[in-house]
């Protein structure tokens, strides 16, 4: 059995392995994210944001909540970042939230890169919730609808207020 530290490295090495393989086909996948078929729940999310206040993601029923699985070593993921930011600017409070779910990384790590931010960063020290979602490696994101269920999600780098998704997001909350 690995020992913690041990454990936690591989599923870093894991995820960035992720990281390089979904950064490969980008301008295949388009700018919009795919649907998930049957639109399961979405797995429960409980974590520390980056003042250590307990944010949970049943708490945002009733408005689509973008969840972004990332590190700050991530290339694509350090690319899309400031886009989490810019789609909340074109959404009601709400109507969306954006949570970045940053995997095994500490406070510290992620504030020298991100500075003050408006996105709701979550701490996944060891990899636990990412283990419960289906992250296809970093950065994975999944849009979770109105009732809780998981609508879509984009494996790799996205602009997340480009026009395809902003439509796919807004298509969700007329229909939801």
């Amino acid at each position: 059995m690995l020992h913690s530290t041990e454990r936690r490295r591989a599923l870093v090495r894991l995820a960035g392995l992720g990281c390089l393989l979904a950064a490969g086909p980008l301008a295949a996948q388009g700018g919009g994210m795919t649907p998930l078929a049957g639109t399961p729940a979405a797995p429960p999310l409980a974590l520390p944001d980056v003042d250590g206040k307990p944010v949970d993601l049943a708490a945002y029923r009733g408005r689509l909540v973008l969840v972004n699985f990332w590190a700050t070593w991530c290339p694509p993921c350090r690319r899309e970042f400031p886009s989490l930011g810019r789609v909340m600017k074109l959404f009601k409070p709400s109507e969306l939230a954006v949570l970045a779910v940053n995997v095994g990384e500490d406070a510290e790590t992620i504030f020298s890169f991100t500075g003050a931010t408006d996105v709701t960063i979550l701490l996944d020290r060891d990899s636990a919730a990412m283990r419960r979602w289906p992250v296809k490696g970093l950065p994975t994101t999944f849009i979770v609808d109105r009732q809780g269920r998981l609508a879509l999600r984009a494996v790799g780098g996205r602009d997340f207020d480009g026009a395809a998704i902003v439509a796919q997001m807004r298509a969700l909350l007329k229909n939801t």
